[in-house]
């Protein structure tokens, strides 16, 4: 089955995460996708370890776990942007590419000759994306941003975490760079819709990706409670602050999680449980009284689940239809079943480790595929193959390394 972005190039000006976590699904979806690194050093992240990827002999290659976590299935070359003849070449490649991702301070690129302006008089079909923390104008438009940072600053650390008045309270942030992974998504949605469009249209279009912006919007539900609900969104640990009960619960020997969504749930809980009189209380008997008397329902619950290990409640929840599950560690996730059956998994082959695991895509099609034949690349290891594309002759190309512009 063809991938469905086949007949797509990307030229990936991109670095760090978000962008080329969207660059990686662009790939994954099938788009020819040149990632432009900085001769001798490459992408930020492949120096960022320990951990490394290890050669066939045991040693650390140079690259690190975040390099090989976000650039699958693209085509590496090395550029110095910084040079006229390396904004030649990439205004060069730019004639029939599709597709420019590019996550540079605002500016940067425009005083490159590279900006969205300058390529898109070379190539009026381009599809240009921009990813950076606030966005293209506003007072912060020129300042730097990092995941953490978009944490606190959009909200989300104030509710995450477990209440203040809790050991261990406080905010916290989540345990992955959710921001940058969920801005890399919205880009490549971006991206496509913009593509979409241009089978109207025939004319590219700029997008402008901002991590704040992004961050603003996963606010979702707890910003609704704010705005309809006029009450500011506090920590709450793991309880839902809108259903319940929903949290985690201690067993005998460790932690587990149920998510009641609705009344019918909870009356099965409470038999489950044994206590089927707590689905007949009129404090409990609503997902709102619940919520409302989350004090009182609370320590019944905890007392009942402590009494005996999690596989019996596991086990007797799930026959009652009941959503629950175990807090897997990361090794235990790639040990459960279903993520093995559903192949997220996979080795790909790679010139210097000989093969090197890969988190995959989670989309799935009927009628298409993933394309998940290319691992990270090595630094510069497309040069050759992507210049001689353009023409370029051995000869050139070696003229080009010998004057560092590549």
């Amino acid at each position: 089955m063809q991938p469905l972005l086949s007949n797509i190039k990307v030229l990936d000006l991109s670095r760090v995460l978000a962008g080329p976590w969207a660059s990686q699904i662009l790939a994954d979806l099938g788009a020819d996708v040149i990632k432009v690194e900085r001769p001798g050093r490459g992408d930020d992240t492949r120096s960022w370890g320990p951990p490394f990827l290890k050669d066939q002999a045991g040693a650390d290659t140079a690259d690190g776990a975040y390099f090989i976590a976000t650039n699958r299935g693209k085509r590496s070359i090395t550029v110095d942007l910084q040079t006229p003849e390396g904004q030649d070449l990439i205004k060069t490649l730019c004639r029939d590419a599709d597709v420019v991702l590019e996550n540079y301070k605002v500016g940067t690129l425009a005083r490159l000759g590279l900006d969205y302006a300058a390529l898109s008089r070379i190539n009026p079909r381009l599809v240009y994306c921009s990813v950076t923390g606030f966005g293209q104008t506003g007072p912060r438009a020129a300042e730097p941003a990092y995941d953490f940072l978009i944490q606190a600053m959009g909200g989300l650390m104030s509710v995450t975490g477990e209440r203040d008045d809790k050991p261990g309270g406080g905010p916290q942030k989540v345990g992955i760079p959710i921001v940058d992974l969920s801005t890399g998504v919205y880009a490549a949605l971006g991206i496509v819709a913009a593509l979409l469009r241009r089978t109207q249209t025939g004319q590219g279009e700029y997008v402008d990706v901002a991590m704040l912006d992004v961050q603003v919007g996963l606010l979702a539900n707890q910003a609704m409670n704010f705005l309809l609900g006029n009450r500011v969104p506090r920590r709450t640990g793991t309880a839902h602050p809108n259903i319940q009960p929903q949290r985690t619960f201690g067993c005998a020997d460790g932690d587990i999680v149920i998510v009641v969504g609705n009344d019918a749930q909870f009356v099965t809980l409470c038999e489950v449980i044994g206590q089927p009189a707590l689905a007949r209380d009129a404090r409990y008997a609503t997902n709102g009284k619940r919520v409302q008397n989350q004090a009182s329902l609370d320590p019944v619950l905890d007392a009942a689940f402590a009494s005996q290990p999690r596989a019996h409640w596991l086990g007797k929840l799930k026959e009652a239809g009941v959503p629950a599950g175990p807090i897997n560690t990361v090794p235990e996730v790639f040990d459960d079943p279903q993520v093995v059956h559903r192949g997220m998994l996979r080795r790909l082959p790679h010139p210097a480790a000989g093969s090197v695991p890969q988190v995959m895509n989670p989309l799935r099609f009927g009628g298409a595929s993933l394309r998940v034949d290319r691992a990270p690349p090595l630094l510069g290891e497309h040069t050759l193959e992507v210049l001689g594309e353009l023409g370029l002759s051995d000869e050139q190309i070696q003229g080009l390394r010998d004057r560092n512009i590549i």
